[in-house]
């Protein structure tokens, strides 16, 4: 009876997905508004599935190269042949969750425009379920696929004994892991190059200096800007969380056996995920608020429906837990409960540091009125500090969960609740992601709003949702950040029972020295810390370099095209949008090849010491930086939207241009660096997994 649980997994990615179906159809009953609006939004929305479509075009050439690695691999005897199938699964399921999220949004941004123009809760409603779409195809696409491998593998390998056959079932999930990590990489990397470089260079000129509204239809950068909101926050998100997703659960499942739970220990997450689904969808109904509701109220009324669900989650999963592992583990169940509070936590602190509801991002600023260097100083200040509470709160739900865990007398008990903590987190995914991905849909109904127009009261609406949505998507990158140190640390206590059981099976005698004091894992530790902040400097030129870009030719036409300023000429929208393009598109793929061939190449030379060295140091760093990057970005973005409310002046303001010029150096660590750093975490440890059987053969020291 227990061991059915199973098919909650398949069920709930059912009903997620016909959810999204629903949510789809709620958006597309209401009106686009006026014909200009129409033309705004088209223009947006073929530029958006252009990046895309030239995106995955540039990216297959990657996948095919890799396929064709694996299966040279396979012939090698080094994998089973299921595993580059997987591999190729995970990638494209990772690419359809976000086409689908992008092209949902790219219909709700004109629909959340029009509503503003009567009601702000209709407003919200329609860019929240427009969010939904994202959220649940997310989760929807990742238990479907995760479900289909488990269900075809368990019954291809019926006659091995079970520990045998989940080694088998584990392994080639994490394999379907790196696909899916590889393409969040590109669309992650390639998207946010593509947004903030038109973000920065529609802000600087037109902003700074022309002095016009953002998203004023003289800048020929603002349809690029609106384009990069989608490909960057919308598609790149989904890929981005569908990895986290089924990586936490993956790894969680690779854990059960060193446990000693066989297939039920596999059961666990899979079913937690499912309760998860249904949880966050009926959380979904409790969210709405009034007209002309605070940024308080409307904040409240998205975290009651993430309440409810983890409320719902926390109820449901002790049964679970009990059925599957008995009474004597009901610790698993804690270490649930743990990553749940931790999933909300984080939640809260990444508020607190970037939301101009609070002190820190008021003294932000208030920094901005003494000039652009002190607006820089306090918002890195910001990024830095916010690091502390972050980190306690990461480092006490490690504990508790190992503990609880009962890792105090089994080691591998542990691990597998750590495992169970991050599965716990990012069971709220479909109602997270999905005020998440609200706030890019709120933002570009604020460009079409201002490009066609309206009125003052939709301008105002729309921002309401827009300043609400950058602190949804903050608390979402936090979210992102702080299951990846989850998940990254069940990885790596994977790769080394990967490691162990082929040792085993190859008959080998093996040794492991992971002290600090081994020279090649402190190799390997040193060379893990340095990646992620190599891997950010590619990226931020790459944002600079194609930001310079955009800047000259917004001036160019500002300089040439007469009467552009004056309102009585049109600008070039399609070449800025060309430009973004194909530099996003040339500047993606060297910091990603650098991702996936790093833990091979440090593999060859230092064995699996020097991969775990490696692991640990990308983990420990490249979360620092990821907090850091993504809370002084959202805290720059809200100071300069605060004062644009009044404050301080007001836009137009001394302290205006000194906070844009902080938006724009924030812009690309919160949603180019930030997001990017914990995909390489996870991405490493997968490739380390899935080519472990080789290094462990072939390795210079």
């Amino acid at each position: 009876m227990a061991q059915s649980l199973i098919y909650l997994a398949p069920i709930s990615a059912i009903v997620a997905l016909v959810s999204v179906v629903y949510f789809w159809r709620t958006v597309m009953k209401h009106d686009e508004g006026t014909e200009e609006m129409v033309e705004i939004a088209e223009a947006i929305r073929i530029g958006a599935k252009a990046y895309l479509r030239r995106q995955y075009l540039t990216v297959i050439a990657f996948f095919v190269a890799m396929f064709a690695i694996l299966y040279v691999f396979v012939y090698l005897g080094y994998l089973n042949a299921f595993v580059p199938w997987a591999f190729i699964s995970g990638a494209g399921f990772s690419a359809l969750a976000g086409f689908v999220g992008m092209t949902m949004a790219t219909h709700a941004n004109i629909r959340t425009a029009n509503a503003a123009r009567t009601s702000l809760n209709t407003a919200l409603r329609v860019a929240f379920a427009g969010g939904a779409v994202t959220g649940l195809i997310v989760v929807g696409l990742g238990l479907l696929d995760l479900s289909f491998w488990y269900f075809f593998l368990n019954w291809f390998y019926r006659g091995l004994e079970e520990t045998a056959r989940i080694q088998i079932i584990t392994s080639t999930m994490l394999n379907f892991g790196m696909g899916a990590s590889s393409m969040a990489l590109f669309a992650r990397v390639g998207g946010g190059i593509y947004t903030k470089a038109a973000d920065v260079g529609a802000d600087l000129v037109g902003k700074v200096e022309a002095g016009i509204p953002e998203d004023d239809p003289r800048n020929p950068a603002v349809i690029a800007d609106n384009v990069g909101d989608n490909v960057g926050d919308i598609a790149g998100l989904g890929a981005d969380l569908y990895e986290s997703y089924v990586g936490a659960i993956v790894a969680t499942c690779a854990l059960a056996v060193a446990a000693g739970f066989g297939m039920a220990g596999v059961t666990v997450p899979l079913a937690l995920a499912g309760v998860g689904v249904l949880a966050s969808i009926f959380g979904m109904r409790f969210v709405e608020t009034g007209e002309e509701a605070s940024q308080k109220q409307l904040l409240a009324a998205l975290r009651k429906g993430v309440f409810v669900a983890a409320a719902l989650i926390a109820i449901v999963t002790l049964p679970i837990v009990v059925s599957l592992l008995g009474w004597a583990h009901v610790g698993m169940y804690f270490a649930v409960l743990f990553g749940l509070l931790c999933g909300i936590g984080i939640g809260l602190i990444t508020e607190f540091y970037t939301s101009a509801q609070y002190s820190a991002t008021r003294r932000v600023a208030e920094s901005a009125t003494t000039g652009h260097a002190t607006v820089v100083i306090q918002g890195l200040a910001v990024g830095m500090g916010s690091l502390g509470p972050f980190t306690f709160l990461i480092v006490a739900t490690i504990i508790a969960s190992f503990y609880v865990a009962g890792g105090a007398g089994n080691f591998n008990l542990g691990l597998y609740g750590i495992g169970l903590a991050a599965v716990g987190m990012l069971s709220t995914l479909g109602i997270t992601l999905t005020t998440d991905a609200y706030g890019p849909i709120a933002d570009n109904a604020g460009g079409i709003a201002e490009m066609s127009n309206q009125p003052p009261i939709v301008r105002e609406r729309t921002d309401a949702l827009d300043a609400l949505g950058n602190t949804t998507a903050a608390t979402g990158k936090g979210f992102c950040i702080g299951s990846a140190a989850l998940a990254a640390l069940a990885l790596i206590a994977a790769y080394r029972d990967q490691v162990f059981l082929i040792a085993n099976d190859l008959g080998m005698d093996l040794v492991l020295d992971f002290s600090v004091l081994n020279t090649n894992v402190l190799a390997g530790l040193l060379l893990g810390s340095m990646l992620p902040f190599v891997f950010s400097a590619m990226t931020m030129t790459a944002v600079g370099r194609t930001a310079q870009r955009i800047v000259e030719e917004v001036r160019r036409q500002f300089r040439e095209i007469a009467g552009l300023l004056e309102g009585s000429a049109k600008p070039d929208y399609a070449l800025c949008v060309d430009i973004c393009t194909q530099a996003a598109l040339k500047e993606m793929v060297v910091p990603s090849v650098i991702a996936v061939l790093s833990p091979i190449l440090v593999g060859l030379i230092f064995g699996v010491e020097g991969v775990v060295g490696l692991l640990a140091g990308g983990l420990l760093s490249g979360i620092a930086l990821a907090v850091f990057t993504g809370n002084a970005g959202g805290a720059w973005d809200n100071a300069k939207k605060y004062i644009e409310e009044g404050h301080y002046g007001g836009k137009g303001s001394d302290a205006h241009h000194a906070a844009v010029t902080g938006d724009t150096v924030g812009d690309p660590l919160k949603d180019t660096v930030g997001p990017s750093l914990d995909i390489l975490i996870k991405l490493i440890s997968m490739v380390s997994v899935v080519f472990a059987s080789f290094i462990l053969q072939n390795h210079l020291f």
